[in-house]
């Protein structure tokens, strides 16, 4: 009985890290195809578009499939990959993210480098990325709305890592780098978390990963954001 549930176990944890491998290629470790025939096929925005591109992780990747109509219905368009860290999500940037010539960026990034999907990295270096994502984008006239990273406990794919205090901190650093530099900031944290500073179940059914209920207090929050952002000159 005690080696069918060892079976069991590691069955559960091949199937966690391959779902976060399912987007890894060794020879496309950035994942530069995933959506390059997506954005060949989308061309420049027309003159009266006001394209708005949503660069992050799986939990951008699931947002326009679990809330389709959120994205549908508001013409968003989805650059998520799933267990992409700050550093892939940087080196993808321009193909994903400047060259379909929108006039927002959403960018949501940090909890998969807490993971350590690619091996431990200091706080300062997470934010770093996401700072250099910000002022690639403005550098290239395209407005600038940064996430905060959504709570979580504990990593069901890599337990004991102890996230809760390390996003707490990050946000407050995103947060001051937006107040400094008078960037939009939108905070689902405080919205979602619950009495442990995880993702309260309310909204996740992994601990990480928002439910159709979680996107549901994420949409009217960055829609709002969006919507403030002023037109370019």
């Amino acid at each position: 009985m005690k080696n069918i549930f060892s079976c069991i176990f590691v069955l559960i944890i091949f199937v966690q890290y391959s779902s976060y491998c399912q987007n890894v290629n060794v020879t496309d470790w950035i994942n530069l195809n995933k959506y390059a025939k997506s954005n060949e096929s989308l061309g420049l925005p027309s003159a009266d578009e006001r394209r708005i591109v949503f660069m992050g992780n799986s939990i951008t990747e699931s947002w326009a499939v679990i809330d389709s109509s959120f994205f549908k219905g508001n013409g968003y368009i989805d650059r998520g990959i799933s267990g992409q860290t700050s550093s892939q999500m940087l080196l993808r940037f321009r193909q994903d993210v400047i060259d379909l010539k929108p006039a927002v960026v959403v960018i949501l990034a940090g909890i998969n480098d807490i993971a350590e999907n690619d091996g431990p990295i200091a706080l300062k270096d997470i934010l770093g990325n996401i700072i250099s994502m910000a002022q690639l984008a403005q550098g290239n006239n395209i407005k600038v709305i940064i996430s905060s990273v959504l709570p979580a406990y504990d990593f069901p794919w890599h337990h004991g890592l102890k996230p809760a205090e390390k996003i707490i901190k990050l946000n407050s650093m995103i947060k001051s780098y937006c107040d400094k530099n008078n960037i939009s900031y939108v905070d689902y944290y405080s919205k979602m978390v619950d009495e442990r500073n995880g993702l309260d179940k309310k909204y996740t059914k992994d601990g990480v990963h928002p439910t159709y209920a979680g996107y549901r207090i994420m949409d009217p929050l960055v829609w709002e954001a969006i919507e403030k952002v002023p037109a370019a000159k």
